[in-house]
């Protein structure tokens, strides 16, 4: 095999053998479906990329890509009467497939959902194989084949086999030993935190599926966000922090009567890409990390200060890189996992890490850059399987001037009737903002 896979991919193989663990991403092509060319854009970008036949040897974690031709199955769906409800089950059906433990196989299921004059390209894919920014590229470079077609759309092949972490962050060791220093004494803290974290509670069963709901913020409230954010001195990730844990905070009002675990614990996935260096700059795969906000959230606090508050955590996180502590965290966990016996891996999840929500944010406008796309960059929707120990991941995905919030629960958790008054309460928390 040519690749070992990182940390974080080396958890999401333990997470996906109790559920599938993928992703979706979905953008919409403001052109009618031309079946053939499409079929022809994605081969094309496939081959090019280098991606055809990958093969994953689950036992060592090492992986390859046998390259060359292939045609792709893509999946011919039509939108009916209800576009957006179709898009959404079709996403949801996605981050429930299955993929194989270990050997050949394609690691991306196509799609495409017909509508007059236009069309949503979806994929959904094993989310072991990459993270959200590299599929991006990828789907986004479809779509400019497909728009432009084949002669005007070239690029360079990325980098398949990245180094895993421990060899691109020594090189850059001087740098993020500071950092690293600085946190190791905040590490006690952080332990602590989760201890006061109150539980996620299941009452619908204990099973693995995922549900999807689809929330849409027009350019003028992503605006309206991103000024709020601003004034306050805070980023637009803390703000849709703070969103995430007030639509929580009703779910887990049960931790207002808790003895001890009385704070709601939320995650966010950090892109540690440059943080690796120019050796990941183009690379293909995963560069994450993430880290850990926890809060009382009482019924009485205005979302800017919740949101100020978060603000001053997620700063000194990223100030001291404090999200790199989460990997060596991560290679013990692995080791631990591998210790427990797979019925029981579950409940350790739950038990060892208390989290509400994560929070996966992308912006798909500036990555239309980089992919070479000219023009408005098209809308763009996005999923991501919520895990053994998370019930709810929020992808909130930057695209066409709007925010598309995906939000995808564990049904055990939640049923569809729940998360449309959680909806609510993320949306009503958007239209206070000021314009």
């Amino acid at each position: 095999m040519n690749g070992r896979l990182n940390l974080f991919q080396s958890a999401m193989l333990h997470w996906r053998d109790l559920a599938p663990y993928n992703a979706v991403h979905v953008a919409r092509i403001d052109e009618p479906l031309d079946r053939d060319r499409l079929q022809q854009a994605i081969d094309a970008t496939l081959a090019a990329y280098g991606v055809a036949g990958f093969e994953l040897d689950r036992a060592s974690e090492r992986f390859t890509y046998h390259g060359g031709a292939m045609r792709a199955a893509i999946d011919m769906i039509s939108a009916g009467d209800d576009a957006e409800a179709t898009l959404a089950a079709e996403i949801e059906a996605r981050l429930n497939a299955d993929y194989p433990v270990t050997g050949r196989y394609e690691p991306w299921k196509f799609f495409a959902i017909e509508m007059t004059n236009a069309f949503h390209l979806g994929v959904g894919y094993d989310h072991v194989v990459a993270a959200g920014d590299s599929i991006s590229v990828l789907l986004l470079r479809i779509v400019i084949r497909y728009r432009a077609g084949a002669e005007s759309a070239r690029f360079a092949p990325p980098d398949l086999y990245p180094a895993t972490y421990g060899p691109i962050l020594r090189k850059r060791r001087r740098e993020l030993l500071g950092g690293l220093i600085r946190g190791l004494p905040r590490l006690p803290a952080m332990i602590a935190s989760l201890r006061r974290a109150f539980r996620p509670q299941f009452p619908y069963g204990d099973h693995q599926a995922n549900g999807f709901a689809l929330v849409r913020v027009s350019p003028e409230r992503a605006t309206a966000m991103r000024r709020a954010a601003k004034a306050w001195g805070i980023t637009r990730n803390d703000l849709m922090l703070a969103l995430t844990m007030r639509m929580l905070s009703e779910p887990a009002a049960g931790r207002h009567a808790a003895r001890r675990r009385r704070e709601l614990a939320v995650a966010s996935i950090v892109n540690i890409r440059g943080d690796c260096g120019d050796e990941a700059a183009d690379a293909f795969g995963q560069f994450l990390s993430s880290f850990l906000v926890t809060h009382p959230v009482p019924p009485t606090v205005g979302l800017e200060t919740l949101a100020r508050e978060l603000g001053e955590r997620t700063a000194r996180m990223k100030r001291d890189k404090l999200y790199l502590l989460t990997l060596p965290a991560m290679a013990i966990g692995g080791r631990v996992v591998r210790s427990i016996a797979p019925g029981d891996r579950a409940r350790f999840y739950r038990k060892s890490y208390p989290v509400w929500g994560g929070m996966t944010p992308l912006d798909v406008d500036l990555l239309w850059a980089s992919a070479g796309g000219q023009g408005p960059p098209p809308d763009y929707t996005r999923g991501v399987s919520t895990g053994p120990h998370t019930p709810l991941v929020v992808a909130m995905t930057s695209a066409a001037g709007g925010l598309n919030i995906g939000l995808t629960y564990r049904t055990a958790a939640w049923n569809r009737s729940d998360i449309a008054k959680m909806t609510a309460v993320l949306t009503a928390g958007i239209a206070e903002l000021p314009p």
